[in-house]
């Protein structure tokens, strides 16, 4: 007797073995899949103010109401050290030591002011901002997480989310 309870343990172990491999071959394929998505990035541009109302005027104030948006559209707050934000002529602002809460917005003005965690400043002298631009986004490995077009047949009105390694 005990050379066939041995036998049936064996079959019952192997039939448990296979049908763990089946299973595991069958979800393998889904969960990869997943990874292909693209995600929402945690930030996200989500406002854009360029033309200081098509005013020449180089004046701290109407340099301050140009201003681009961020919003964290997460619960945990994004680390945003080496991070930059740039316009389609290279003009780039670098993020130094700032910590966007979950569910925060933060504005980058182009003008002078005190760094707050509402509103951060460029420290600029002439506006950054056209008509007819792109802000992109990009973290701090360079990767490109979120990019608006504004103005213009020559782009697309509307956000390209980046991959968000």
């Amino acid at each position: 007797m005990s050379v066939s309870a041995s036998a049936t343990a064996r079959r019952l172990a192997a039939v448990t073995l296979a049908a763990g491999a089946l299973v595991g071959s069958v979800a393998l394929p889904a969960s990869a899949a997943d990874h292909g998505n693209r995600r929402h990035p945690a930030v996200e541009i989500t406002n854009v103010h360029p033309d200081s109302v098509g005013r020449a005027n180089h004046s701290n104030f109407v340099l301050n109401q140009q201003w681009v948006e961020l919003t964290n559209t997460t619960r945990h707050a994004v680390n945003l050290n080496g991070w930059t934000l740039s316009d389609r002529d290279g003009h780039t602002y670098t993020f130094h030591h700032y910590r966007l809460d979950g569910r925060a917005t933060v504005r980058v003005h182009t003008g002078f002011g005190h760094d707050s965690r509402r509103d951060l400043f460029q420290d600029r002298r002439a506006q950054v901002w056209d008509r007819r631009d792109t802000a992109t986004l990009r973290n701090e490995h360079g990767r490109v997480v979120d990019v608006k077009s504004w103005g213009g047949e020559r782009h697309f009105d509307g956000h390209h989310h980046g991959d968000s390694r």
